[in-house]
C-alpha cells in the first residue's frame, strides 16, 4: 500500500467512518481495537505499579460505577442529545478511551489525595457521574420500562441456572469464584438484552461475528450458546494460568466491562425506546 491515496482511503473505510457513521465493526477495526485494548491493559498494570496502587478485589468492586457511566453515556449519544464533532468521541470505539481516561484520571487523583482511603471517594465520583447521566436521560421518559426487568429476569435465571450446575459439575468448578460468576452474569445480560432488542425490537448487531451466527440462526438466541462457548474456556484459564494478581483482576473487571457496559447500553436503550 505504495500509494498515499489508496492508504486514506483504507483508513477512511475500515476505521473513520464506522465511527462516523456509527456502523457495524468490520474484522479490520475489530481486531486492531482488540490489539489496541491488549496493550492498554498491559500498559495500565505498568503505570498502577510505579504508582503502588494494588488491583484487588476491592479495587474492581469500586470501579464498576464508571462501566455504569460509561453506559449511560453511550446512550446520551444514542439519542441525539450531543451534537459532532463532540458526539464522535461517545461513539465505540472511543468512548471506551474516553472513559478509561476519565477513570484512570479520578483513581491516580483520588489515590495522591486519600492516600490507602481513596477507594469510597473514587466510587463516589463514578456513581455520581452516573446519575448526572441518568438524570439527563430521564427528561426523555420510559417507553418500555417492561424491558428492564426482562433482561434482568432472564440474565439472572440463566447465570442462575449455571451457577447451579457448576455446584454438580466438578468440571466447572472454576466457576465458583465470585468474579468468575460476576462475568458470567454479565455477559448473560448482555445476551439477553441483545436477545430482546434484535428479537423483539428488531434492533441489528454491530459485532462482526455475532452477525454472522445470528443472520445463519435466524435468531439473536444464539447468543446464549456463543457467550457460554467463549466465556467458559477463557475463565478457565484465567482462574488456572494467571497467577499474577494485578493481571488476573485486571483481566476480570475487563470482561466484566465487555459484558456489563453493552448490556447497560442496551437495555437503556430499548426502555428509552431509543
Amino acid at each position: 500500500m505504495n500509494d498515499p491515496s489508496a492508504l486514506i482511503e483504507f483508513i477512511q473505510r475500515y476505521y473513520i467512518d464506522p465511527i462516523i457513521y456509527d456502523t457495524s465493526y468490520n474484522p479490520v477495526d475489530t481486531i486492531t481495537w482488540a490489539v489496541i485494548l491488549s496493550l492498554c491493559v498491559l500498559g495500565l498494570i505498568r503505570l498502577l505499579r510505579r504508582s503502588c496502587i494494588s488491583v484487588d478485589e476491592r479495587l474492581v468492586l469500586f470501579t464498576l460505577p464508571y462501566i455504569l457511566a460509561g453506559s449511560s453515556l453511550r446512550v446520551i449519544e444514542d439519542a441525539d442529545m450531543v451534537a459532532a464533532p463532540w458526539r464522535y468521541l461517545l461513539i465505540t470505539p472511543l468512548i471506551f478511551f474516553l472513559v478509561f481516561l476519565a477513570t484512570a484520571a479520578s483513581l491516580f487523583i483520588t489515590r495522591r489525595i486519600w492516600k490507602e482511603d481513596f477507594h469510597y471517594k473514587y466510587a463516589a465520583i463514578g456513581f455520581i457521574w452516573t446519575a448526572l447521566n441518568l438524570a439527563l436521560l430521564s427528561s426523555l421518559g420510559l417507553k418500555n420500562g417492561w424491558v428492564i426487568a426482562a433482561v434482568f429476569l432472564m440474565g439472572s435465571g440463566l447465570a442462575g441456572g449455571i451457577i447451579l450446575l457448576e455446584q454438580r459439575v466438578s468440571s466447572l468448578s472454576f466457576l465458583g469464584d465470585r468474579f468468575s460468576r460476576m462475568i458470567l452474569y454479565a455477559h448473560m445480560l448482555d445476551a439477553s438484552s441483545t436477545y430482546l432488542g434484535v428479537d423483539w425490537f428488531f434492533y441489528h448487531e454491530k459485532h462482526v461475528l455475532p452477525t454472522y451466527l445470528i443472520d445463519l440462526a435466524g435468531t439473536a438466541a444464539v447468543m446464549f450458546p456463543l457467550k457460554l462457548a467463549v466465556l467458559l474456556p477463557a475463565l478457565y484459564v484465567i482462574d488456572r494460568s494467571l497467577q499474577e494478581p494485578s493481571l488476573k483482576n485486571l483481566t476480570r473487571l475487563t470482561l466484566i466491562t465487555l459484558g456489563l457496559a453493552p448490556a447497560v447500553r442496551n437495555t437503556l436503550r430499548l426502555a428509552l425506546g431509543i
